[in-house]
């Protein structure tokens, strides 16, 4: 954080300019939950930060997380947020920002793990359930269902009988670190693509080419 600047001084533009303004990655704070696939909207909102040459990150205790901006092609501020809490309290304090910041929920991005989709998959969705995602349900009980999500693809769950919640704490295998750091340009070309074109240009992009990979593999 730059000397001076404070995020409560931050001004944004009037809502109707509808381009995103807020842009969350959740995970589970601490270090021994780094790296796993509950953790990758973390990894993929820290990546994209420094890909932006955002501010620093800065603790915000009334927020209980991470807070950081840049100024995007239109010269405004772009709010990113990694919450504190753990997964199944985001929803407090992604709805705090959003709420302090004055940003409605249709100009937010959210960025969350998906066990749906294979591991460096990605896709695009706008409204829905939380899939059973407790991070997602947490925001969904706060705030309208009329946010962007991202979501990056940390399955399949491969041992039925493993518990999810083991698995998803859990760090990915070699391989599939290797394909998660393969896929990384891909995420951030589509958070570049979403903030700059808009969720339904990025959308049908970013759809149809997980959608090709996947006839690919068959």
């Amino acid at each position: 954080m730059r000397s001076g600047s404070s995020f409560c001084s931050l001004t944004f533009p009037s809502i109707e300019s509808m381009s995103y303004r807020l842009i969350v990655g959740l995970g589970n704070p601490g270090a021994e939950y780094d790296r796993t696939r509950h953790n990758i909207g973390f990894r993929v909102l820290d990546a994209f930060a420094h890909q932006v040459g955002a501010e620093p990150w800065k603790r915000e205790r009334s927020f209980k997380g991470e807070l950081s901006f840049y100024i995007n092609r239109e010269g405004e501020k772009v709010i990113l947020f990694k919450p504190g809490a753990f997964m199944n309290a985001s929803g407090v304090y992604t709805q705090k920002v959003s709420s302090f910041f004055k940003i409605p929920p249709v100009e937010m991005i959210v960025i969350y793990d998906e066990i749906n989709l294979n591991v460096g998959e990605q896709k695009v969705s706008i409204r829905g359930s939380a899939g059973g995602h407790n991070g997602v349900a947490d925001i969904l009980q706060r705030i309208p269902p009329v946010f962007t999500r991202l979501r990056i693809g940390v399955g399949p769950k491969t041992i039925k009988e493993m518990d999810l919640a083991d698995f998803v704490l859990g760090k990915f295998r070699e391989d599939e670190e290797s394909q998660i750091s393969a896929s990384m340009d891909g995420f951030l070309e589509s958070l570049k693509r979403l903030t700059e074109d808009g969720s339904e240009k990025a959308m049908i992009h970013i759809n149809r080419r997980t959608k090709k990979n996947d006839s690919n593999q068959e």
